[in-house]
């Protein structure tokens, strides 16, 4: 039987480099958006679930990029309703940016579409948008090789004044 030699250092290299590229993908595929998004919209309607849209992920992507000089979450102000996160690490991935405007649901108050004085609801209420039905989300590490930037853009728009999202 022959075995052949290899180094210590190369396999541990090899363990580290197969490591973070699959860490580099962990939580923010397409699968993971639309899972958290879908898991939030069925805890308050049902038949809601979306579907992965490559246009608005494409969108999301190419507005990203161009966020990612400044690292901030102004709005695109484009024809596609919008959330944007921005955190700090690898540990801010896409699910954590889908959690923080998840986590907006305990101020939101269905039965009067209102939000608590002083909360931010509007995040959550583009996610559970009943007629938001396509999803396409990008995260592009910023300029500053520290903080990520997380976009998520919905077809169609949700969060119409008046209009309660589902």
């Amino acid at each position: 039987m022959n075995f052949y030699k290899i180094p210590l250092g190369l396999v541990l290299i090899t363990l580290i480099l197969a490591t973070n590229f699959q860490d580099s993908n962990a939580q923010n595929s397409q699968t993971d958006f639309l899972n958290l998004h879908n898991t939030a919209r069925a805890q308050v309607f049902a038949n809601g679930a979306m579907t992965w849209s490559t246009t608005l992920a494409n969108y999301a992507l190419n507005y990203a990029n161009a966020r990612a000089g400044a690292c901030n979450t102004v709005p695109s102000g484009g024809p596609y309703g919008e959330n944007i996160a921005t955190g700090s690490g690898p540990s801010f991935t896409g699910l954590a940016a889908v959690s923080l405007w998840v986590g907006q649901k305990p101020y939101y108050t269905y039965s009067s579409n209102t939000c608590a004085t002083g909360q931010i609801c509007s995040h959550y209420t583009q996610v559970v948008w009943a007629n938001s039905n396509l999803l396409g989300c990008a995260r592009v590490l910023c300029t500053n090789n520290v903080n990520y930037i997380v976009v998520c853009s919905y077809s169609v728009k949700g969060n119409v004044p008046g209009e309660w999202p589902y």
